[in-house]
């Protein structure tokens, strides 16, 4: 729920140098322009003098602020040396924090850079982008009187041509929604996003011309997931298995896929967590929301291509009625599944919510998500999702996709020896195998139900919340991976 940001582009007979609460100078050196002449005849402030007083040196970042009785600007470094489009985002994100430290509500941002009009419309708005990123709270739950209401309102940018940039804008508009709504869907607490309530959720996204369609438990019983069915055997709340189309290609036959899993809460079963290990598992449902985020953003950009989200929702609670350890369960694919840990749940959800996806709408390729193992992150940290794949030329694409926004991954090993430590002496597979090496046990288990068709299993246990801030992150839910899916289905990977 990032605060309502109002943007528009204007140009200078739309700028009030006498009334604008602040103005916002993008500087690389202090080459004086015709905007800056015109504060300085307004004010009578000697802006060279201030700077040099002020050993303001235009680095990446840093800022200046100077108070005139008529208004303030702030100075902001855009820094020297050559930067990427994600340099611009973090720039963005710093003159967020810094524009919410000194409490104004409004700002207009000039550019003072040297460069082409095409260059200037590329810096702004991932400038922007990063700047709106980084205004995102969850304050849902807050005494209203205790919330800041000193929160920047309205941006304005000064630009000659405003086409090209009001279309970036857009864009980022569409991605942002998505990646708010997968950090909302996060952030909210169990007892408020059940299963009945996700799909509710994702019922809004009709609106907006997803085709929803949802399988309750008579459905999937009939289809046989007893997989899926068994995690939530032991909740009160039901069970669903929701699928979501976006027909961007209607001429063309061919989709591509993204399944999540949406582990609402999970206790373990009757494996029970300990209590420490509960807190935040809220968050297990992260790969479906990272799959309902990308899927609106999808929707909203009009991406040209047909796309499918799956997402299986469960609770795994301990009951009567649970899952038991020793169990044993046939999945939608007719393979059956030893039960040994009932906290190694997400790979049942995965395992039914695959086969259905593969067999109904044969995708060119499918790509799962899932907070499957806290094994990957004593691997990779929370820097980087865990990449496993039977496809090489996906996996990289994959991997090449996520170095260049910064949604990092790592590809890990899919031996043959990691699949045959899931076989059971007493059913087809087991859902644990040994301690060593889990991580890709269990994405050698998933591997059992999808057949021929090009796959990628995203471990993203590490990277859909952080406490860590960062340029364009406040802590918390990360939205982590709703870009990564959304800009492999604009590019057009594959066709």
């Amino acid at each position: 729920m990032g605060f309502i940001l109002k943007f528009s582009i204007i140009n200078s007979k739309n700028i009030s140098w006498e009334s604008d609460q602040l103005l916002v100078f993008l500087v690389e050196n202090n080459r004086p322009s015709q905007y800056f002449k015109k504060w300085q005849s307004l004010t009578g402030n000697n802006i060279n003098n201030i700077i040099e007083n002020a050993s303001f040196s235009f680095k990446f970042g840093q800022d200046l602020l100077v108070r005139s009785s008529k208004n303030s600007i702030l100075l902001f470094g855009y820094g020297e040396t050559r930067k990427t489009s994600l340099d611009y985002e973090k720039l963005g994100g710093i003159l967020f924090s810094k524009i919410d430290k000194l409490g104004f509500k409004e700002i207009t941002i000039i550019s003072n850079l040297e460069v082409s009009e095409n260059k200037q419309n590329i810096i702004i708005s991932k400038l922007l982008l990063g700047f709106k990123l980084k205004s995102y709270s969850f304050l849902k739950y807050k005494e209203k009187n205790k919330i800041n209401s000193k929160k920047i309102e309205y941006v304005k940018v000064l630009k000659k041509e405003k086409k090209i940039l009001e279309q970036q804008l857009y864009l980022n508009d569409n991605l942002i929604s998505g990646i708010f709504f997968s950090k909302d869907l996060t952030f909210e607490p169990p007892n408020f996003l059940t299963p009945q309530e996700f799909v509710n959720q994702i019922t809004s996204l009709e609106k907006i011309g997803i085709e929803i369609e949802v399988l309750n438990e008579k459905n999937m019983v009939e289809l046989g997931m007893h997989a899926l069915l068994g995690v939530g055997r032991g909740s009160a709340e039901k069970s669903y298995l929701v699928v979501m189309k976006w027909n961007g290609s209607p001429n063309s036959k061919k989709n591509i896929a993204y399944v999540g899993k949406g582990v609402c809460f999970d206790s373990g079963g009757l494996s029970l967590k300990t209590p420490r290990g509960m807190i935040d598992m809220k968050e297990d449902m992260g790969g479906a929301g990272i799959v309902v985020g990308a899927m609106k953003a999808i929707a909203l950009q009009k991406v040209k291509r047909n796309v499918i989200g799956v997402v299986g929702l469960v609770e795994n609670m301990p009951s009567s009625n649970a899952q038991r350890p020793g169990d044993i369960v046939k999945s939608m694919s007719g393979k059956t599944i030893e039960i040994l840990n009932t906290d190694a749940e997400g790979r049942l959800v995965l395992a039914d919510a695959l086969y259905y996806t593969i067999k109904k709408f044969k995708p060119d390729f499918v790509i799962d998500l899932a907070t499957l193992t806290g094994a990957i992150i004593s691997a990779l940290g929370k820097e980087r999702a865990g990449l496993f794949s039977n496809d090489e030329n996906l996996s990289d694409y994959i991997f090449q996709t996520g170095e260049k926004i910064e949604n990092l991954v790592w590809k890990m090993p899919m031996d043959k020896i990691y699949g045959q430590k899931m076989l059971s002496k007493i059913a087809d597979l087991k859902n644990i195998g040994t301690p060593e090496g889990s991580s890709i046990q269990a994405a050698a288990f998933l591997q059992n139900f999808v057949g021929r068709t090009s796959w990628a299993h995203l471990d993203v246990a590490g990277v859909v919340w952080s406490d860590r801030v960062s340029e364009t992150h406040s802590g918390g839910a990360t939205g982590w991976g709703v870009r990564l899916l959304f800009e492999i289905a604009k590019n057009n990977y594959r066709f």
